[in-house]
This record gives C-alpha cells, structure tokens and sequence, in this order.
C-alpha cells in the first residue's frame, strides 16, 4: 500500500513537470531544460542535441540527432552500431562529430566496466555477466572470450578467441589451453555473446563446452563458468549446473 502511494505522488509531480516543461520557450531546450531539471527529463534527441550542439542548414542540432536516432536501431544503440564513416555522412555529423559521439560510446562502455569491477567475484556469475555485459552486449557478430585467473582468482588476461559463428567445428580447446599455458592460468571463464539477444544455449554450446571442460580437466586448468551474453540478459552454465 506504501509503495502504491508513493508511486501515485511521484506520477503527479512528474506530470506536473512535463507540463511546466512544455510550456517552456524554444529558447530553453534543451540547454537550460537539463539546467532547471537535470538530464533524466530530456529525450534521447536532445540529449545527443547537446553532444553535437549545432545543426546544418535548414536543420536544428535536435532535428540531425533524430536523423541519427532513426538508424537500424531506432535508438541510442544506434551510437554502438553505426559506422563511423555512416555518421559522419549524416548532414551535420561530419568527422570531428561523428569520432566525438564515438568516443562517448566508449567512455560509456568503461565507466560500465569501472563501475562493475570493484563488484567481480569468481563466485558471482552474476558479476562477471555484468562487468562484460557493455562490452558484448552490441556486438553484431559472436564472440567467444577466455578470461583466465591465477590461484587467487585475480584476472590475468582476456583473449578473444574466435570472432564469427561459436560452433563446435570452429572452436578449438587447442587454441584457449595454449593462451592459458602462456598466462600460467590455473582456471578460466568462456564468455561469448549472442547477438539476437537471447543468451539460451544452442547444442553447440553446449558441445563446445563439454570438450573445452574436458580438456581442461587433463591440462589442470579449471573451466570455472561458460557464460552466454544477451541484451541484458546472461545464462551462466555455472548456475544452471552443467558445471
């Protein structure tokens, strides 16, 4: 009953806002807009009209980020999946814009990382699913990863292994145990992500997971997890007891 009339009030006051914002000037938004209310009241195109701050001929700053919204994605992902090449070809965008707009994508992707690692645990795989989710989530096509660790579970390295189909023809536990030699890695994780966004496992995943733990089993260097990457989503092998 709380919660409902908690929720009811804050529904009321943030209508109220959006009225008090729509009768804002034109001169306002959206610069003094994130001023007066902060930058959660702005749409996705005024938040990129700030980034990109001028327009083109006969185009507002907002009317060339909703150019750049209306790609492949129809969103902000569409900041991770365009070339840079393509946005710079977007009127207003050019070069300079364009590698601007890339660079924040990263600084994105890396505070995602900062943020998620003081929380990693090998007993977590909730927490590595997170700390690499930013990274392989946007990702259009499969790739698998090995994390290796040493015998206090500290991260010695990660390797991108295969970049393509993850198939079981493909993989090669060869190729992961001789990284995991170089590292002196007593365990590792696989992560590969799955760009439809669904992480269930295919049969060949399951496939290529049984021979890289089997192989790992004689070299002594521990399969710990073989977690699967969707859009927000993980399925950890780990927690679903095939590990």
């Amino acid at each position: 009953m709380e919660f409902r009339v908690l929720f009811g009030r804050e529904r009321k006051e943030l209508m109220k806002l959006q009225k008090t914002i729509k009768n804002l000037p034109e001169s306002e938004r959206p610069y003094d807009k994130c001023k007066k209310y902060g930058p959660k009241v702005l749409s996705d195109a005024e938040l990129l009209s700030i980034i990109i701050k001028t327009g083109t001929k006969g185009k507002k700053a907002i009317e060339v980020a909703s150019e750049l919204l209306d790609g492949s994605q129809g969103n902000l992902l569409n900041l991770y999946t365009m070339s840079m090449k393509d946005m710079a070809e977007i009127p207003g965008i050019g070069e300079i814009k364009a590698i601007q707009l890339k660079c924040l994508t990263e600084i994105s992707d890396r505070i995602s990382g900062y943020r998620y690692n003081r929380e990693l645990s090998m007993n977590s795989p909730s927490s590595i699913a997170a700390y690499f989710m930013e990274d392989m989530r946007h990702l259009e096509k499969e790739v698998l990863k090995a994390v290796m660790f040493d015998t206090r579970f500290n991260i010695i390295s990660e390797k991108t292994i295969t970049v393509g189909t993850v198939n079981a023809s493909l993989v090669s536990p060869r190729e992961i145990y001789i990284e995991a030699l170089k590292e002196k890695a007593v365990s590792l994780v696989l992560l590969h992500n799955h760009p439809s966004g669904n992480p269930s496992p295919s049969k060949e995943d399951k496939e290529i997971t049984d021979r890289i733990r089997l192989c790992g089993n004689l070299l002594e260097i521990s399969l710990l997890d073989h977690i699967i990457i969707g859009d927000r989503l993980y399925y950890s092998f780990k927690e679903e007891g095939l590990l």
